[in-house]
């Protein structure tokens, strides 16, 4: 029997795949939902949905790298206390979030690729996850503050 994924089933497939399984697991998984039958027709509207998902993808992927060409022109500045040897504080995911939230930028903090918080004065790269595809850089400068 052939059937259409509906969503991943371990060790069988992923989502939209067409897979050949016996008729008593493929009546399962059209009972539990999680498959249709291969028929002509619903192979059909596959192809269609699939289509205009991909067409989907490409429009939010040229959306992420216009977002991509503003952020990267970013420059997010922190004050941080500290004397000639010692910086008393972080910068963190949550606070640079935070800060391109206040300057309109829809960023959650999980999309930034920060190892460990910022303690050091100067400039400092940051990486952003917009997209699967895209990834964009921002530029983090510490100050002292006084």
């Amino acid at each position: 029997m052939k059937v259409i994924l509906l969503e991943d089933v371990k060790k069988w497939g992923k989502k939209n795949d067409i897979i050949d399984v016996k008729d008593g697991y493929g009546n399962f998984l059209i009972s539990e939902k999680k498959a249709l039958l291969a028929t002509s027709n619903n192979v059909r509207t596959l192809n269609r949905n699939m289509a205009i998902d991909a067409l989907e993808e490409n429009l939010l992927i040229k959306d992420m790298e216009s977002l991509k060409d503003k952020l990267s022109k970013v420059v997010l500045e922190f004050n941080l206390k500290a004397n000639k040897d010692r910086v008393f504080g972080s910068i963190s995911t949550k606070q640079i979030a935070s800060k391109l939230k206040s300057l309109g930028y829809d960023i959650d903090k999980k999309q930034i690729n920060l190892k460990d918080a910022i303690t050091s004065l100067g400039y400092h790269e940051v990486e952003i996850n917009l997209h699967k595809k895209v990834k964009a850089t921002i530029k983090v400068q510490v100050l002292e503050s006084k």
